[in-house]
């Protein structure tokens, strides 16, 4: 298996962010890189480039939460194919506010010469807006 593989990129990308790697996992990113999140929330959209990925988008889901509940990021699985591959981690925290937080996510990432380009993320979103944006 090369280092460069979608499923050892994304499997990477997961593990350093659940360890707060933050640098190792944003040099995983290309530099014009997309992450869409769904729904109608404020975050919604396509953030496009790793300073909106990292500094506005993740970078402002990471004040959401208390300081002390900053959140705990578990990889259940990855599956791939080629430069598609799929993660699946759940992500427990306490928000801002005080509210328990839990959420079942999956990104659908594709990686290019070892480099994530596209992440297409799926979650609970009412949960999102139930708990960190209340």
């Amino acid at each position: 298996m090369q280092q460069s593989d979608a499923r050892t990129v994304v499997t990477d990308y997961v593990t350093f962010l659940a360890a707060g790697e933050r640098e190792a996992a944003i040099a995983l990113f290309a530099e014009d890189a997309t992450w869409a999140y769904p729904g109608g929330l404020e975050l919604s959209r396509t953030w496009r480039g790793k300073q909106e990925i990292f500094g506005d988008f993740l970078g402002r889901v990471g004040t959401l939460f208390a300081p002390d509940g900053l959140p705990e990021i578990t990889l259940t699985q990855v599956l791939a194919d080629g430069p598609q591959a799929v993660a699946e981690w759940t992500t427990k925290g306490t928000a801002a506010n005080g509210a328990a937080y839990e959420n079942h996510c999956l990104g659908v990432f594709t990686v290019e010469d070892g480099r994530i380009t596209a992440v297409r993320e799926y979650l609970d979103t009412d949960h999102v807006a139930r708990t960190l944006l209340a």
